[in-house]
């Protein structure tokens, strides 16, 4: 609504005044985030919270709204979420040998194997990936997990920056998986981007977490597991389960996850780990022989 003021020489000028929206009382917003929760797990109604939190707070920072309700609700306990699970051994390998003729077998192999987040395959390039290590020292070939596809580009915590050693698995899977990436490469021509990633699209551009699961789910399927019970990140979880089952410390295993320590380990992976209590690269080149 624009109304005439007049200005300093006495002549008018008009005055914009944007809206004020009317937002609905604290108890509104209380009765749709328990409705929510009625089918939505904790997780995501604490995600719709924070989101209608900080979109009230910017437009009450430029004057939209008057007083923000929603930093006065508090936020009701959802669905408990589907827990996460492991794969068992018999399981793992009908999924390696499923994915093995796909283009996300290397992806599939990182993730079991060195128990990679999917946040942080998404993000290596070839630059921090070493094949070949550096023989006579001692040093096996690495991927570094330096940074993640989050908001910023960092790892979860300070601790998740971590270098890993590949088992051989790992290393024949990303030869294979570079040389397929070239022919793409040529194949792509003037549409491709190179962005140096080392899992990418057809087209060089980063791979999409979608694309990424509706892929897995197609490899599990094949593998004869039913496709809508597993996801990418259970993988990590079948890492942990497999190096426990292995006899592996916990102490080792929270480092090669990139936990700080071993409560984290403990608390997220609790159904994962054994009484039955040596690093990770050694380890899946003995269980996947």
């Amino acid at each position: 609504m624009a109304k005439p003021i007049r200005g300093h020489s006495g002549g008018t000028a008009t005055e914009t005044r944007l809206p004020v929206v009317a937002l609905p009382y604290a108890e509104d917003v209380d009765r749709w985030l328990t409705e929510k929760a009625r089918t939505l797990s904790a997780r995501t109604v604490r995600l719709l919270h924070s989101c209608l939190n900080r979109a009230v707070r910017f437009a009450q920072s430029r004057d939209k709204v008057k007083r923000n309700v929603v930093g006065l609700c508090e936020v009701p306990e959802g669905k408990e979420g589907r827990p996460s699970k492991a794969l068992a051994l018999d399981q793992a390998e009908a999924i390696l040998k499923a994915a093995s003729d796909t283009r996300m077998y290397a992806y599939v192999v990182l993730s079991l194997l060195i128990g990679a987040r999917t946040e942080e395959l998404r993000a290596p390039v070839w630059s921090e990936v070493n094949l070949d290590g550096k023989p006579g020292t001692g040093t096996p070939p690495w991927i570094a997990v330096w940074r993640s596809v989050r908001e910023g580009g960092d790892t979860k915590t300070r601790k998740s920056r971590r270098s890993l050693a590949l088992p051989r698995r790992c290393v024949e899977a990303l030869r294979e998986h570079r040389t397929q990436q070239d022919r793409e490469r040529g194949a792509g021509g003037a549409r491709w981007t190179e962005n140096d990633l080392v899992f990418a699209s057809l087209v060089g551009t980063p791979l999409d977490s979608h694309n990424a699961r509706r892929a897995f789910r197609k490899i599990v399927k094949d593998a004869g597991l039913p496709a809508k019970d597993w996801t990418p990140r259970e993988m990590r979880y079948s890492f942990v389960s497999l190096l426990f089952d292995s006899g592996v410390p916990l102490e080792d295993i929270a480092r090669l996850v990139g936990h700080s320590g071993t409560a984290v380990t403990e608390a997220v992976y609790r159904k994962q780990i054994r009484p039955v209590l040596l690093g990770g690269a050694e380890a899946m080149d003995r269980i996947f022989t």
